[in-house]
């Protein structure tokens, strides 16, 4: 099998058993815009980790930015006073707007694209960096979107993930609550190995997010961590026992299933397909 055949499987066994989703009263593909928003801010005021420091480098004091699922702006907001022009692609409008909001303030020229990349590729200009922050276990068919991210870059492209599928740190609530196994993989490393078959060899910069409080209280976290048990709200306090039981503090609540603490940072040149 191949690297990239691998990591498609692999995706592929995260999808929740039928009977499960049937029975749950709720989506459990939840998306949790506090999360995304306070991460934002932190590091907009105080930024931290390979991937800025290799957007900075990547800019050379100033240059243009492609923010793929780009979320509130974690991964390109707080270079901003080194952006001439940005562009954020995202499926999600909520977070465009709160995108905007936070450029708007940084004084930043922006562009909003709202769909998912590669598809709306074709409506982006080349930028001289871009940039993709914890998207990439979403993406299971790897070499369009991979290929996409290289033809639209001029000087650099950087990925961020979390070294370990984010979902599997509610795994062994999975077990408790279901009494049933969920997958492992893949990792960064069969992203990058993927990569490697593309023809790409990425410079690979591992490290580790400070901790922070991504909720503002501890009933938030069970709430989004129940549903995607696909758990009834009846079985809220059943929730916030295991996950105190797992460790997890009360009052520095994480998010479980966004992205890990532990990062890794991909990085290559790119290689412009479109006009300049």
């Amino acid at each position: 099998m191949t690297a990239l055949d691998a990591w498609t499987e692999q995706l592929a066994a995260w999808a929740i058993p039928e009977h499960i989703v049937a029975a749950a009263p709720e989506s459990p593909w939840v998306l949790p815009k506090a999360v995304f928003t306070r991460r934002a801010d932190r590091y907009v005021g105080s930024p931290v980790g390979a991937s800025y420091e290799e957007l900075h480098k990547a800019l050379q004091d100033k240059g243009t930015v492609l923010d793929i699922g780009a979320g509130a702006g974690a991964a390109s907001l707080p270079a901003a006073e080194f952006i001439t022009h940005l562009t954020a692609v995202d499926a999600n409008e909520d977070l465009l707007a709160e995108f905007a909001q936070r450029a708007t303030a940084l004084g930043v020229e922006h562009e909003l694209v709202h769909g998912c990349w590669p598809e709306v590729a074709g409506d982006v200009d080349p930028a001289d960096v871009v940039i993709c922050a914890n998207v990439l276990y979403n993406v299971p068919d790897l070499r369009p979107f991979a290929e996409a991210l290289t033809g639209w870059a001029r000087r650099r492209v950087i990925v961020e993930l979390a070294d370990a599928h984010p979902l599997t740190s509610i795994n062994a609530l999975w077990k408790h609550f279901h009494g049933i196994d969920r997958p492992l993989g893949p990792t960064a490393e069969d992203a990058a190995a993927a990569l490697r078959e593309l023809g790409i060899e990425p410079e690979v910069a591992r490290w580790r997010r400070p901790a922070m409080a991504e909720y503002r209280r501890f009933g938030e976290l069970v709430d989004v961590t129940r549903r995607r048990l696909c758990l009834p709200p009846e079985a809220a306090d059943d929730v916030a026992e295991a996950l105190r039981g797992q460790g997890i503090d009360a009052g520095n609540p994480p998010d479980l299933g966004s992205s890990g603490r532990e990062v890794v940072t991909l990085s290559w040149s790119g290689s412009p397909k479109r006009g300049s």
